[in-house]
């Protein structure tokens, strides 16, 4: 069985220093590798295409993701990863399980809110320490499966004009979003530069969303299944435009609703047209509802 692939590009590491200027590529950390399964850890020899980073994407306006969150995670060996992740309550925010557990869960961290330049500390940011992590029970870090956790923030966010949370879908809501418009964001790579750092400013792309039938097809792997939903990879634009955690969102009744978490892109690069992966949300409403305050529809 051959997989190619890659975490979304633009999760990063830094010193545990918590230094954002200094981020790296998780590709880079020893222990990441050491947790995938052994058909998978090849990819660490085979050369990795430059063309992995943000393209054809555009800056967001400030304030036009308010549901936006950075998940900075510190880990043992003085290392932290550098993710993407929403609001769903003041008191927690949705993020993927491999930003908060590589080998062993995060020892600590933090989510900066409401941030448009991440290198800036801004009037309306909001950086808020971990209290607790909750990973779903059945991830497996070696194939990605169940990669979904929340994070119970240490301080209630302050909503306002750049602090939001994002809609969930309803309960009942059995749609695929199959052919609807998607929407990535987040603080990806825009450099294809090898060891360039993630975007200072949060960008933003969109695509049609993929039936799982045909993302399958175009991936020719057991990789995506029913907890999976896929965004197409048409001009370049692709899941690497946003962090791993990050949110894929359609537009409804004028507002944002999230659809899927960022999970993974394939190895021959972001540019590549191949569809990225995401987590499906509506497959884990039940749990979402479980581990947070979060108010779902019926």
């Amino acid at each position: 069985m051959k997989i190619l692939f890659l975490l979304a590009c633009c999760l990063a590491l830094t010193s545990a220093s918590g230094d954002l200027s200094t981020v790296k590529r998780i590709e880079e950390l020893d222990v990441f590798w050491a947790q995938l399964d052994p058909q998978l850890q090849m990819l660490r020899r085979l050369s990795i295409s430059p063309e992995i980073r943000v393209v054809n994407g555009a800056e967001a306006r400030p304030g036009q993701f308010p549901y936006q969150a950075l998940v900075l995670s510190f880990f043992e060996g003085d290392n932290s990863g550098l993710c993407g992740g929403t609001v769903l309550t003041q008191n927690f925010v949705l993020t993927a399980a491999h930003c908060v557990q590589i080998g062993t869960v995060a020892t600590h961290g933090m989510a900066i809110l409401g941030a448009h330049n991440r290198q800036q500390e801004e009037p309306h940011q909001q950086r808020i320490e971990f209290a607790s992590v909750h990973i779903h029970p059945s991830y497996i870090a070696t194939l990605l499966r169940n990669d979904i956790a929340t994070i119970r923030l240490a301080n209630p966010a302050v909503f306002s004009e750049f602090v939001q949370p994002i809609d969930l879908p309803a309960l009942s809501d059995s749609r695929t979003f199959a052919g609807l418009q998607g929407t990535i964001s987040g603080f990806g790579r825009t450099s294809d530069e090898d060891g360039s750092p993630a975007s200072d400013v949060i960008m933003y792309a969109s695509n049609p969303i993929l039936t799982n039938a045909d993302c399958q097809a175009a991936w020719n792997s057991i990789l995506v299944q029913a907890q999976n939903i896929c965004l197409s990879g048409a001009g370049g634009r692709s899941g690497c435009n946003g962090d791993s955690g990050g949110p894929l969102a359609i537009t409804e009744n004028g507002r944002s609703l999230q659809v899927g978490i960022a999970s993974f892109v394939h190895g021959t690069g972001c540019a590549s047209g191949m569809p990225s992966g995401f987590v499906r949300v509506t497959h884990y409403l039940e749990w979402i509802a479980e581990n947070t305050d979060v108010v779902l529809r019926q």
